[in-house]
């Protein structure tokens, strides 16, 4: 990989290990440094050490919900900024439009995904610095 100055970080919060594994699998190909979380405050403990540019969060977990998650981040002035890609089997256009509409999170991805689908939507939400990561890998 080339000298990137600033690798993208992103945390990976999601109650089951495989699917860690896979976002893992296919993001660090693309050059992104991928941290997982098992459930929602060991996600929140990560995200306040690393200060993440990407999370991507499992809504349905058994220690803490991906919305309490979500708005936790959001209350904080430390991650308030930090882009939120929702990534969850809840695949009901009830859910999408309270996740994209009413919660504001930057995108919402259904389970199953291929993996262009995730890398899609990781470099629409980063934007040009999702784009300089993937050259750079």
């Amino acid at each position: 990989m080339a000298d990137n100055s600033h690798e993208i970080k992103i945390v990976c919060i999601e109650d089951d290990p495989e699917m860690i594994d896979l976002v893992k699998l296919i993001l660090t190909r693309k050059g992104y440094l991928v941290t997982g979380a098992t459930g929602g405050r060991e996600g929140l403990a990560i995200i306040s050490q690393v200060l993440p540019d990407l999370v991507l969060l499992d809504l349905m977990m058994p220690d803490m919900d991906g919305w309490e998650v979500f708005q936790q981040l959001r209350a904080n002035d430390q991650t308030k900024h930090i882009p939120v890609i929702v990534v969850t089997a809840k695949a009901q256009s009830i859910d999408k439009v309270l996740g994209l509409h009413i919660a504001k999170v930057d995108d919402y991805i259904t389970k199953p995904f291929g993996p262009s689908e995730l890398l899609s939507s990781v470099l629409r939400v980063l934007g040009e610095a999702g784009i300089k990561a993937e050259e750079a890998s």
